[in-house]
C-alpha cells in the first residue's frame, strides 16, 4: 500500500519544502533568539521581510537546501537555526564528547593501577622482626597472657 501511495506522489516532490519548514530554519534577526516561525513580534522588522524573501524563493522553484544556501549567504551563518556540520562547528559539537571519552579513560586506567597497587588491602603495618630478643617484660606479657586465655 505504502508504495502504490510513493508511486503516484509526484517527482520532485520530496525537494519542494514546505513554507513553515523552511521559516523553522532560519532564525529573526530581530534579537528575539526565535525561528521567523516562532517570531512573536507584531511587524517584526525582521520576520516579516524574511517570510516574504522566503516565499519568493519557493516562487523561483529553488529547493530547500538552495533556499538555505540564498540566506546563508545574504546575511551569514547566524541566519540558520541550527549549525551546519562541517568545520569548526563539528569540531565544536564534538569535542566535548571527545574530552569526557579521554577524561574517563583517565580515572579508569587511574583506578586500575591505584587498585593493583594495593592488591590484599591495607600493606602490614611494621612491627618487630619474629627472631628479635625480646625483653623481660614482654616475657612477662605472654606468661600473663597465657594464664589469661587458659
Amino acid at each position: 500500500m505504502l508504495l502504490l501511495v510513493l508511486s503516484q506522489a509526484p517527482a520532485g516532490a520530496a525537494d519542494v519544502p514546505s513554507f513553515q519548514e523552511l521559516e523553522e530554519s532560519l532564525t529573526c534577526q530581530c534579537g528575539c533568539g526565535l525561528t521567523v516561525h516562532s517570531c512573536n513580534h507584531l511587524q517584526c522588522s525582521s520576520a516579516l521581510p524574511l517570510r516574504q524573501e522566503i516565499r519568493e524563493q519557493m516562487a523561483n522553484g529553488s529547493s530547500k537546501d538552495q533556499i538555505l544556501a540564498y540566506f546563508q549567504q545574504k546575511y551569514g551563518e547566524k541566519i540558520l537555526s541550527s549549525p551546519t556540520t562541517s568545520g569548526l562547528n563539528l569540531a565544536a559539537w564534538t569535542m566535548p564528547f571527545v574530552i569526557l571519552l579521554i577524561g574517563g579513560g583517565v580515572v579508569v586506567l587511574t583506578l586500575r593501577r591505584w587498585r593493583r597497587a594495593v592488591p590484599g588491602g591495607a600493606p602490614p603495618a611494621p612491627g618487630p622482626a619474629p627472631d628479635a630478643p625480646r625483653s623481660d617484660l614482654e616475657r612477662e606479657l605472654d606468661r600473663e597472657l597465657d594464664r589469661f586465655d587458659a
